[in-house]
Protein backbone atom coordinates (compact mmCIF):
# COMPACT_ATOMS: atom_id res chain seq x y z
CA UNK A 1 0.00 0.00 0.00
CA UNK A 2 1.35 3.44 -0.86
CA UNK A 3 0.12 6.65 -0.18
CA UNK A 4 0.61 10.06 -1.43
CA UNK A 5 -0.33 13.42 0.16
CA UNK A 6 0.51 16.80 -2.22
CA UNK A 7 -1.12 20.17 -1.98
CA UNK A 8 -1.36 23.24 -4.24
CA UNK A 9 -1.87 27.03 -3.75
CA UNK A 10 -4.64 27.97 -6.87
CA UNK A 11 -5.02 31.90 -7.47
CA UNK A 12 -8.55 31.36 -7.97
CA UNK A 13 -11.76 31.25 -4.94
CA UNK A 14 -11.94 28.15 -3.33
CA UNK A 15 -15.78 27.87 -5.07
CA UNK A 16 -13.92 28.22 -8.50
CA UNK A 17 -11.63 25.05 -7.87
CA UNK A 18 -14.29 23.26 -6.07
CA UNK A 19 -16.36 23.86 -9.24
CA UNK A 20 -13.63 22.85 -11.11
CA UNK A 21 -12.31 19.70 -10.00
CA UNK A 22 -16.36 18.39 -9.85
CA UNK A 23 -16.06 18.63 -13.69
CA UNK A 24 -14.72 14.71 -13.76
CA UNK A 25 -14.87 14.24 -17.35
CA UNK A 26 -12.39 17.79 -18.17
CA UNK A 27 -9.81 15.46 -15.98
CA UNK A 28 -7.71 14.31 -19.30
CA UNK A 29 -7.06 18.28 -19.70
CA UNK A 30 -5.08 18.24 -16.95
CA UNK A 31 -3.83 14.72 -15.63
CA UNK A 32 -0.93 12.81 -17.50
CA UNK A 33 -2.27 9.50 -18.62
CA UNK A 34 -6.13 9.83 -18.33
CA UNK A 35 -7.48 9.33 -21.43
CA UNK A 36 -11.13 9.82 -20.80
CA UNK A 37 -13.66 9.83 -17.18
CA UNK A 38 -17.46 9.57 -17.86
CA UNK A 39 -19.25 10.39 -14.83
CA UNK A 40 -22.11 7.42 -14.95
CA UNK A 41 -24.27 9.14 -12.87
CA UNK A 42 -23.91 11.62 -9.80
CA UNK A 43 -21.66 9.12 -7.72
CA UNK A 44 -20.08 6.70 -10.65
CA UNK A 45 -17.32 7.42 -12.63
CA UNK A 46 -15.76 5.05 -15.45
CA UNK A 47 -11.79 5.94 -16.23
CA UNK A 48 -9.65 4.86 -19.12
CA UNK A 49 -6.24 5.37 -17.91
CA UNK A 50 -2.52 4.64 -18.91
CA UNK A 51 -1.21 3.28 -15.38
CA UNK A 52 2.46 2.22 -15.93
CA UNK A 53 2.44 1.73 -19.86
CA UNK A 54 -0.64 -0.62 -19.81
CA UNK A 55 -4.27 0.85 -20.88
CA UNK A 56 -6.77 0.42 -17.90
CA UNK A 57 -10.45 0.48 -17.10
CA UNK A 58 -11.94 0.89 -13.75
CA UNK A 59 -14.71 2.51 -12.02
CA UNK A 60 -14.79 4.40 -9.09
CA UNK A 61 -17.48 6.09 -6.78
CA UNK A 62 -17.34 9.25 -4.87
CA UNK A 63 -17.91 8.26 -1.46
CA UNK A 64 -18.52 12.20 0.12
CA UNK A 65 -18.53 15.41 -1.04
CA UNK A 66 -19.43 18.56 0.07
CA UNK A 67 -19.44 21.90 -1.80
CA UNK A 68 -16.35 23.90 -0.99
CA UNK A 69 -14.99 21.68 0.93
CA UNK A 70 -14.11 17.87 -0.22
CA UNK A 71 -15.15 14.73 -2.93
CA UNK A 72 -13.85 11.42 -1.52
CA UNK A 73 -13.50 8.33 -3.61
CA UNK A 74 -12.18 4.77 -4.00
CA UNK A 75 -12.30 2.87 -7.24
CA UNK A 76 -14.51 0.08 -7.85
CA UNK A 77 -12.51 -3.17 -10.08
CA UNK A 78 -9.25 -2.29 -11.89
CA UNK A 79 -6.08 -0.73 -9.50
CA UNK A 80 -7.54 -0.05 -6.27
CA UNK A 81 -6.83 2.90 -5.24
CA UNK A 82 -9.04 5.35 -2.62
CA UNK A 83 -8.57 9.26 -1.69
CA UNK A 84 -10.00 12.24 -0.99
CA UNK A 85 -9.40 16.21 -2.34
CA UNK A 86 -10.16 18.99 -0.37
CA UNK A 87 -10.33 22.57 -0.87
CA UNK A 88 -9.02 25.26 1.98
CA UNK A 89 -9.84 29.11 1.56
CA UNK A 90 -6.63 31.15 1.93
CA UNK A 91 -8.53 34.66 0.71
CA UNK A 92 -10.92 35.64 -1.47
CA UNK A 93 -8.97 34.88 -4.55
CA UNK A 94 -6.55 32.40 -3.44
CA UNK A 95 -7.06 28.58 -2.32
CA UNK A 96 -5.55 25.39 -1.72
CA UNK A 97 -5.86 21.94 -2.87
CA UNK A 98 -5.05 19.39 -0.99
CA UNK A 99 -4.85 15.88 -2.68
CA UNK A 100 -4.33 12.24 -0.27
CA UNK A 101 -4.33 9.28 -1.78
CA UNK A 102 -3.79 5.31 -1.27
CA UNK A 103 -3.11 3.25 -3.98
CA UNK A 104 -2.05 -0.88 -4.28
CA UNK A 105 0.76 -1.22 -6.91
CA UNK A 106 -0.75 -3.62 -9.65
CA UNK A 107 2.62 -5.65 -10.80
CA UNK A 108 6.30 -4.90 -11.21
CA UNK A 109 6.14 -2.19 -13.37
CA UNK A 110 3.87 0.00 -11.07
CA UNK A 111 5.61 -1.36 -7.63
CA UNK A 112 9.29 0.08 -9.59
CA UNK A 113 7.39 3.50 -10.91
CA UNK A 114 6.09 3.75 -6.60
CA UNK A 115 9.39 2.74 -5.56
CA UNK A 116 11.53 5.43 -7.62
CA UNK A 117 8.69 8.26 -6.72
CA UNK A 118 7.15 8.65 -10.38
CA UNK A 119 3.67 8.39 -9.43
CA UNK A 120 3.99 10.88 -6.47
CA UNK A 121 5.96 13.26 -9.42
CA UNK A 122 2.98 12.47 -11.78
CA UNK A 123 0.35 13.32 -9.26
CA UNK A 124 1.89 16.64 -8.48
CA UNK A 125 2.36 17.54 -12.17
CA UNK A 126 -1.54 16.68 -12.61
CA UNK A 127 -2.19 19.49 -9.43
CA UNK A 128 0.16 22.07 -11.19
CA UNK A 129 -1.47 21.33 -14.48
CA UNK A 130 -5.25 21.67 -12.62
CA UNK A 131 -3.73 25.26 -11.19
CA UNK A 132 -2.52 26.30 -15.15
CA UNK A 133 -6.05 25.39 -16.40
CA UNK A 134 -8.16 26.84 -13.63
CA UNK A 135 -6.52 30.02 -13.22
CA UNK A 136 -5.43 30.38 -17.00
CA UNK A 137 -9.62 30.61 -17.39
CA UNK A 138 -10.47 33.05 -14.58
CA UNK A 139 -13.41 30.35 -14.02
CA UNK A 140 -14.73 26.79 -14.05
CA UNK A 141 -15.78 25.29 -16.97
CA UNK A 142 -19.24 24.09 -15.33
CA UNK A 143 -19.89 22.86 -11.26
CA UNK A 144 -21.86 20.15 -9.67
CA UNK A 145 -22.88 21.50 -6.11
CA UNK A 146 -24.69 18.41 -5.36
CA UNK A 147 -23.80 16.14 -1.78
CA UNK A 148 -22.41 12.60 -1.32
CA UNK A 149 -23.10 11.71 2.36
CA UNK A 150 -20.35 8.93 3.27
CA UNK A 151 -21.76 5.44 4.03
CA UNK A 152 -23.41 4.90 7.55
CA UNK A 153 -23.68 8.69 7.76
CA UNK A 154 -27.12 10.41 8.06
CA UNK A 155 -28.45 13.80 8.29
CA UNK A 156 -30.56 14.92 10.51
Amino acid sequence: MSTIEESIEVQVPVATAYNQWTQFEDFPEFMEGVESVKQLDDTRLHWVAEIGGERREFDARITEQRPDERIAWTSEGGPWHAGVVTFHRLSDDTCRVMLQMEFEPQDMKEKAADFLGMIHRQIKGDLERFKQFVESRGRETGAWRGEVEPPGRRTA
